[in-house]
């Protein structure tokens, strides 16, 4: 009964199939779909609408700023079944161009986040928070805009350890089908010392499919891995890694 905490059914990669896709996960509680691209968002509250399990969060992800509209989010935002701002965040990985124009699109970035920061906070929604190339950042904007009034999760954790502290800030950890792959000892490290209260597990389905299905579309019934590599890390039974994962889950969308 796992519910998967970040998931883009949205995309164009499900639309031949989704329904079989849901039966393939018909035993899992719920489905949150982030917003990362406001083009998406009607779809993803179209869906939200048809399926009773599929929930959705507004937001911008940091590649798609150009098409930041604040009206778009707060006129979904008291949705019933939006329950996040996001996915949104600070993503360094990709800057081009001269150190000028670098800084120039970090600060750009920050200020969307920024924005979305304060939304969530007006309407007391947890955010779903992209971290790439940007730790540092990302953890001083969220420290410095209180953004632990509302919480939330860092979505596809990175493994970074200065951002361990931000679960004292009600913050959770997105754990993915990277805890699988063969390189991956990083966050197999670090995975321990995250508290187990404040573990989530995620597909960001269509990408990062889990062994043994790497090189496939990834889909929501292969969070069974996921879990089963975090038993096996942490040394809790697959059971109750679920039990617990799905009750962060609920407890931080409050579903």
């Amino acid at each position: 009964m796992i519910i998967d905490s970040h998931i883009h059914l949205d995309d164009k990669r499900f639309e031949a199939d989704l329904d079989e896709v849901l039966d393939r996960a018909n035993d899992m509680q719920a489905f949150i779909v982030p917003a990362a691209d406001l083009a998406t968002l009607p779809k993803a509250v179209g869906l939200s609408k048809k399926y009773e399990k599929i929930y959705f969060a507004v937001g911008v992800h940091p590649y798609d700023i150009d098409g930041y509209d604040e009206d778009l989010l707060i006129k979904h935002i008291t949705d019933p079944k939006c329950v996040a701002v996001g996915e949104c965040g600070l993503d360094y990985y990709r800057l081009e161009g001269s150190s000028e124009e670098k800084e120039l699109e970090k600060t750009r970035q920050k200020e969307i986040f920024a924005r979305q920061i304060a939304i969530a906070k007006k309407y007391k929604k947890p955010l779903i928070v992209h971290i790439r190339d940007a730790s540092r950042d990302s953890k001083e904007m969220l420290v410095g805009h209180g953004a632990g009034e509302v919480g939330g999760v860092l979505h596809c954790f990175n493994a970074d350890e200065q951002l361990l502290s931000l679960a004292k800030d009600g913050f959770y950890f997105g754990i993915g089908g990277v805890v699988t792959f063969k390189n991956a000892r990083k966050l197999v490290e670090i995975l321990p010392r995250i508290p187990l209260d404040r573990l989530v597990i995620e597909t960001d389905a269509p990408y990062l499919t889990p062994e043994p299905h790497r090189g496939k579309r990834n889909e929501p019934s292969y969070t069974i891995h996921i879990a089963q590599k975090m038993s096996e890390i942490l040394g809790v039974s697959v059971e109750e890694i679920i039990a617990i994962t799905t009750q962060n889950s609920r407890k931080l969308f409050n579903i």
